[in-house]
């Protein structure tokens, strides 16, 4: 018999990596409290597209409110629950599968930011793994929808990275690279924080900019001004996470070192950065999406500005070292979520850091 699967927190990334684990013959269970998006799984299915390159495909899918989750105490128990509900839903979300697992199942923390840390404080670091999914731009504009905006990965781009959190590779991660596989390209990894870092660090340099600019990752990347505080705020993380010991890998295709030496103003890493990340953005289609935290702020849901810039900014100081640059992005970016800015280019163009 095969696992059990739930996807706790059905949104883009869950249900692109769910839906194609449905397409493989998986027994996956999705799980979302947004009423609209579990009716439209239910009566249509979830509806998975593609920019370019991938044909368009439906699947029937088993879908729960979260108040119907209780069912599955009538049921045969969990195996692998896949945590994919935004960072601050994670302790609750957690405690609510928790009950529903088999004694020898697990979480796996496929999200954005560092929530590993807070899975293990409910299931114990023994049931807890993590997932990154890098560069994958997927959105779920409407219910029962993702569209992903790009064509696959594949070989060009690694997008999922597996791993325990004592850097193992044991057969249960092997098995959860098996099913991320089943939707794009996936690596099991014994570097799991050194990935986890750099994924914040990506995340850190896009996410905040266009919550606040209002801007796509495209306008943001062909502004010169806009695009050297990206390096800014990239060199800021990545002295962070060289501090704490992470064995940093690539950031956006480039080496760490590159973009922190860009960002403290090294001539020849800029221009090394600058001529990598204009090249992305003149790609057909490059740049052309808008990162989660810019989707969010556009839906006026919460943002995870706390979980990203601003964990960052706080891991700084517990080591003594500055970052005026993610400080500043967090304290617009809550600014903008509370109503008293409007997302807007000037609130970095006009910014004047020592």
């Amino acid at each position: 018999m095969g696992f059990r699967i739930a996807i706790i927190g059905a949104g883009a990334v869950g249900c692109y990596a769910g839906a194609h684990m449905v397409q493989a013959g998986e027994d996956v269970t999705f799980v979302d409290m947004w009423p609209e998006h579990v009716e439209a799984m239910r009566s249509r299915g979830l509806r998975i597209t593609h920019l370019k390159d991938v044909p368009e495909f439906t699947v029937p899918v088993r879908a729960l409110h979260l108040t119907e989750l209780q069912g599955l105490s009538k049921e045969a128990p969990i195996d692998i629950a896949f945590i994919c509900v935004k960072s601050y839903d994670t302790a609750w979300a957690t405690m609510m599968v928790r009950q529903y697992l088999a004694p020898g199942g697990f979480c796996v923390s496929l999200q954005n930011c560092m929530n590993e840390a807070t899975i293990a404080e409910v299931v114990g670091w023994g049931r807890t793994l993590g997932a990154i999914a890098s560069s994958i731009t997927v959105e779920l504009g409407e219910p029962g929808h993702v569209r992903r905006a790009s064509g696959k990965g594949g070989a060009a781009h690694t997008v999922f990275r597996v791993g325990e959190v004592h850097g193992r590779i044991t057969d249960r991660a092997k098995e959860v690279g098996r099913l991320c596989a089943l939707s794009d390209s996936c690596l099991v990894t014994a570097n799991l924080w050194g990935e986890r870092w750099s994924k914040l660090v990506t995340n850190a340099m896009a996410n905040g900019m266009s919550a606040c600019t209002g801007l796509v990752s495209k306008e943001i990347l062909t502004n010169d001004t806009l695009r050297q505080f990206t390096a800014r705020l990239g060199s800021e993380a990545i002295r962070v996470g060289q501090a704490l010991g992470y064995e940093l890998e690539e950031i956006h295709h480039i080496a760490p070192e590159i973009i922190a030496r860009a960002g403290e103003g090294d001539a020849e890493a800029r221009q090394i950065y600058d001529e990598h990340r204009l090249a992305e953005a003149r790609k057909p289609g490059g740049g052309a999406h808008r990162p989660s935290m810019g989707q969010d702020m556009v839906k006026g849901r919460r943002t995870e500005i706390e979980f990203l810039n601003g964990f960052i900014v706080d891991r700084a100081q517990e080591i003594g070292i500055d970052t005026p640059a993610n400080a500043a992005l967090t304290a617009i970016v809550k600014q903008v979520e509370r109503g008293e800015l409007q997302p807007d280019p000037r609130h970095i163009l006009e910014l004047r850091l020592n």
